[in-house]
């Protein structure tokens, strides 16, 4: 994660900080979130040979996709966010989940997981298929504590 950090420093992106070890950064930069993730998806390409996929979010968007949960009632353990690289044609399909459900709104879909995300077949996998989009997945505890890191240095 310091390689990470110190790329994206050379990339004139500032107050960079990472939360553990999967890739969650939050930065400083004037630019858009899309150009964000196309400076930084070069970025690693050049730097460390990975072509991964990227996705960017502002303080309002973490703070709209938090306030927008559908299942905010749940237990937290349950609760789940699939970031999308976009909003979605398709809202919904069908998929035998047993317990679990979920819900698009905009660009994120939100996990209710009843047995754990590591048993559920609501996986990224699964919604880029469906939606034809890139997703990435974040538990409640970790998507607050990026709005926490980011609402910092903002």
């Amino acid at each position: 994660m310091q390689e990470l950090r110190v790329m994206l420093e050379g990339l004139e992106f500032s107050e960079v900080k990472t939360y553990i070890q999967s890739g969650n950064i939050v930065l400083k930069s004037s630019k858009e979130a899309l150009e964000v993730e196309k400076v930084i998806k070069e970025g690693i390409a050049e730097t460390f040979g990975y072509d991964v996929p990227v996705l960017a979010r502002t303080v309002a968007q973490w703070e709209k996709a938090i306030a927008n949960n559908p299942y905010s009632a749940v237990e937290e353990k349950q609760q789940y966010f699939t970031f999308l690289s976009a909003v979605p044609e398709i809202k919904s399909f069908a998929i035998d989940a047993k317990a679990d459900t979920y819900e698009v709104i905009d660009d994120v879909v939100y996990v209710n997981a009843v047995g754990g995300y590591g048993k559920t077949k609501l996986t990224n996998n699964l919604f880029e298929k469906k939606l034809n989009v890139t997703a990435t997945t974040r538990n409640l505890k970790t998507t607050l504590k990026l709005l926490t890191l980011a609402k910092e240095i903002n």
